[in-house]
């Protein structure tokens, strides 16, 4: 038993560990500052349209609630394809025979994306059910669609290959001789 939840819990602090990979590059040197004029341009759109907590929280919410079809969430991931369905099922499922569910989320420090415009950043709070598995804080990404956002494809495929991981045996290999 303390082997599987061992394993249980490695395997998600590697996922959780991937997905923080390579998600906010290395802060780079502010530049000077324009120089101050006498006219005040709005700011742009985008700027005052950062969303709120509880809208990136949903979009992680739906994903992993067994009991809405993988089809159904495919307008949760950027670029998911009707192909995709069933390894979205698979990431749910894990997490519901894993005894992660009911899972707590926290969204803080959303700000716009540095690397893809348009896209927000979050770090993202995960408690689980399960009380082996503690706490974990990773980045994700989101990418505006059409006035909800989504799971931006870079994001989903980390926390999808969890999924994927996790379909075979629930129980840990052997020890080598």
């Amino acid at each position: 038993m303390h082997r599987h939840r061992l394993a249980v819990t490695a395997a998600l602090a590697a996922v959780l560990a991937l997905a923080g990979c390579g998600q906010k590059p290395a802060p780079q040197p502010e530049a000077e500052p324009p120089p101050v004029t006498s006219t005040t341009a709005p700011a742009p759109a985008s700027e005052s349209a950062l969303p709120v907590a509880e809208a990136l929280t949903d979009v992680l919410y739906r994903l992993a609630d067994p009991d809405v079809p993988g089809t159904d969430k495919l307008v949760l991931i950027e670029g998911a394809k009707p192909a995709d369905a069933a390894t979205i099922d698979k990431f749910a499922t894990v997490l519901k025979d894993g005894g992660y569910l009911p899972l707590s989320l926290q969204a803080d420090a959303i700000d716009w994306s540095d690397r893809s415009p348009g896209h927000v950043t979050a770090d993202v709070t995960v408690e689980t059910a399960n009380p082996d598995t503690g706490t974990f804080f990773f980045p994700m990404e989101f990418a505006p669609n059409h006035g909800d956002w989504q799971l931006s494809q870079a994001t989903a495929k980390s926390l999808l290959a969890f999924g994927n991981a996790r379909t075979g045996s629930t129980e840990p290999a052997p020890p080598p001789p």
